[in-house]
């Protein structure tokens, strides 16, 4: 498959339609493709939950658009924040570190890569769900 500037608006226009302002693009091979690859879509506004990965490190790479990632130590505290834009950095983000994103600007693309087969996050991997 080519990704292709096409592709990059529909995504984009489906994620600003979408309730949550953001949209995925799995790039599995299929349900049994153990490894997870995806573009996702997020547009300002999009609330991202302040979560972790118990089981698998991140890599994200800004590949249209411009967002902020975020870190937090255990006590919810922003520890650091990385600016990522096209050509800027590729970011891996160690298994169990606490992180969300903002988008900041209409049409932003990332490319996500996590270890084995999609799982939904679990309510102890949401930081909200830690402090209740």
């Amino acid at each position: 498959m080519i990704i292709t500037s096409e592709i990059l608006d529909e995504l984009t226009e489906k994620a600003q339609t979408s309730p949550r302002l953001r949209i995925g693009m799995d790039l599995r091979n299929g349900p049994d493709d153990l490894s997870q690859r995806m573009l996702n879509a997020i547009e300002p506004d999009t609330v991202m939950p302040i979560h972790r990965h118990k089981d698998t490190s991140e890599t994200c790479v800004c590949v249209r658009g411009h967002f902020e990632e975020y870190f937090y130590d255990d006590n919810g505290v922003l520890t650091d924040t990385i600016d990522m834009v096209p050509g800027g950095v590729v970011l891996n983000i160690e298994k169990g570190q606490w992180h969300s994103l903002k988008s900041l600007e209409s049409g932003t693309i990332l490319l996500e890569t996590k270890d084995g087969k999609y799982h939904p996050l679990e309510e102890d991997e949401i930081f909200e769900n830690i402090k209740k």
